[in-house]
């Protein structure tokens, strides 16, 4: 249906672009998985809260809901191909880690592990699991971030996340982030 130029379209994923990252879990090097995830955000900063939302079938749910804990790992452009992968392949039947050869190493506040080649590593713990239809929410305390020495400039010591060369996913597809067009605040500032 065509409605004042505009198609309805079913409802959906509509607000795109997402982050696209790799959530590590479990609570043992035997057990590691990695699971890539478009459904992620920030919820508050002060508590830090943030989410992922996962469908019950994936391996990675279960060992979170055990665990209470798992690590977002932001990934870089270089990562694009193994972020896929982890995506499309089962963690029943492959050994993530040892397929991709990504480097665990444990959390400073959790037992997941941490993605090493990750530029940046958020460590989390679940607070509340809500469920919402084909997926449930884990809602989650920010225990931790770790970012890369190479993110922050040299001369204020400013972390600088376009330095990451993150990725993001819209319909099916990735894509870096592009250019810098403003600052918050921009808008405003005196000239």
């Amino acid at each position: 249906m065509v409605k004042n130029g505009k198609r309805v379209m079913r409802a959906g994923n509509m607000l795109n672009p997402t982050p696209v990252v790799l959530v590590s879990c479990g609570s043992s090097p035997e057990e590691y998985n990695i699971v890539t995830v478009a459904w992620t955000g920030t919820v508050c900063s002060d508590p830090p809260l943030c989410y992922i939302s996962l469908r019950p079938s994936r391996l990675s749910y279960d060992l979170i809901k055990q665990s209470g804990e798992f690590v977002i790992n932001l990934v870089s452009q270089e990562m694009a191909a193994v972020t896929d992968w982890c995506g499309v392949k089962s963690g029943r039947q492959y050994h993530k880690f040892l397929e991709t050869g990504l480097t665990p190493v444990r959390g400073k506040q959790v037992t997941a592990p941490i993605i090493s080649e990750a530029p940046v590593n958020i460590e989390c713990r679940v607070k509340e699991i809500i469920p919402l239809g084909t997926h449930d929410m884990f809602l989650s305390e920010v225990l931790a971030v770790h970012a890369q020495n190479s993110l922050f400039n040299p001369k204020t010591d400013a972390l600088e996340l376009q330095r990451a060369n993150l990725l993001t996913y819209s319909h099916g597809h990735y894509y870096n982030l592009g250019k810098i067009l403003g600052k918050f605040g921009f808008s405003v500032e005196k000239k």
